[in-house]
């Protein structure tokens, strides 16, 4: 999966592969939130298994990330660095928020399309 920017919709490869979906609300301010949020997105992306992310912040915060299997979400999940992240989060940075797992078996959009017509 290749994204160019924060902006792109991610590209995954054929299913089945893992969706962490993370549903937030935030408390006010800044608190060191942004430079974590930076830090763990790129130590997300050194992770095996991990195949991209989507995220989308207007009142309720939903950040998707992908994964190969349910086994690297897992792995992600129990990152030292991340570890610390979690805790801040509930500590600090989120007056609510749910963390939802699911196995995607179906993926399409206009590029899937195009190749079939193409």
């Amino acid at each position: 999966m290749e994204i160019d920017d924060s902006t792109a919709v991610a590209r995954a490869p054929e299913p089945p592969y893992v969706a962490v979906i993370f549903t937030s609300l935030r408390t006010e301010g800044d608190q060191g939130y942004a430079a974590m949020a930076v830090a763990m997105d790129e130590l997300a992306r050194q992770q095996p298994g991990y195949l991209g992310v989507e995220a989308a912040r207007e009142g309720v915060g939903i950040t998707v990330s992908y994964w190969r299997d349910e086994q690297a979400a897992r792995d992600w999940k129990r990152v030292a660095e991340h570890l610390v992240a979690q805790r801040r989060g509930r500590d600090v940075w989120y007056c609510d928020y749910r963390v939802r797992i699911a196995t995607v078996i179906h993926d399409h959009g206009p590029q899937s399309r195009r190749a079939r017509h193409g």
